[in-house]
């Protein structure tokens, strides 16, 4: 795979060089790096101006960014789909990492300042994807969350690709909870199911456990979805836990508190 970044801060990128996204971009994914000061015409390497109607902030200019993605196709296999790291943008899910691990191409667009100019947006761009509710100082970051996690997607990446079948969120559930060396901490021990050898009752264990994770830390991950018997059952234990009755009330609250915001 082939992966394009267009940012006028590339020497940012030099932090994925390590573990093993370091190695899948060495050894399976190509990074090329685009700054758009590269592609302007006047001395100063301009690529932003003060926004037409006022307001605070610079914004990023139509041309250099268009320069930079056409040298950018130029140089990739493949239609690669433009996306630009915005927050506003759709949230960046696992499932998009899945299917963009299958792409031959890809072009990642790092906005700076108060954005970049809408018409490059309207006419250059066919995705917008954000890693959360929140802002940060430009699209690098998430363009590096947003590679780290389509690079663990492409086999050959990581030592065990198994590891990736029991990630969370893969299967719309966070992951169990883990465990290793020593079998006791202090108090605590090791589940003893985890220890039986037993593989069937360990893979009920770990998804009863994810089960209860996810309705205790991300419960809005189980809205619209069809389960089995066995997890319903599950389900059913969880809302009579009345710790988790007092999650789901302190959840309900903050969300309508959100709302009327």
């Amino acid at each position: 795979m082939q992966i394009a970044v267009i940012t006028i801060l590339p020497q940012m990128f030099a932090a994925l060089k390590f573990g093993v996204v370091g190695r899948g971009l060495e050894e399976q994914v190509q990074m090329h790096l685009f700054d758009p000061r590269d592609y302007t015409d006047d001395r100063y390497r301009s690529v932003d101006d003060r926004p037409y109607g006022g307001g605070p902030g610079m914004v990023m200019m139509v041309e250099p960014l268009v320069k930079a993605v056409e040298a950018a196709r130029s140089a990739l296999t493949g239609a690669p789909p433009v996306v630009y790291l915005t927050p506003a943008g759709v949230p960046f899910q696992q499932d998009d990492a899945v299917r963009s691990a299958r792409l031959d191409s890809l072009i990642l667009i790092c906005g700076r300042f108060e954005g970049v100019d809408q018409r490059f947006i309207d006419h250059w761009v066919d995705f917008e994807w954000s890693i959360g509710d929140y802002v940060v100082s430009g699209g690098e970051l998430p363009a590096m969350v947003v590679i780290d996690a389509i690079t663990r997607q492409i086999p050959g990446v990581l030592g065990n690709q198994h590891s990736t079948f029991s990630e969370s969120h893969l299967d719309g559930m966070l992951e169990y909870p883990q465990y290793t060396r020593p079998e006791k901490h202090a108090s605590d021990s090791v589940p003893a199911v985890l220890l039986s050898g037993d593989h069937g009752r360990i893979g009920e264990f770990k998804r009863r456990e994810a089960i209860k994770k996810t309705f205790a830390t991300r419960p809005e991950l189980l809205t619209q979805r069809v389960f089995d018997e066995n997890t319903l059952r599950v389900l059913a234990e969880c809302l009579a836990d009345p710790m988790n009755q007092t999650i789901l009330i302190n959840q309900e609250k903050s969300d309508a508190k959100k709302q009327g915001s």
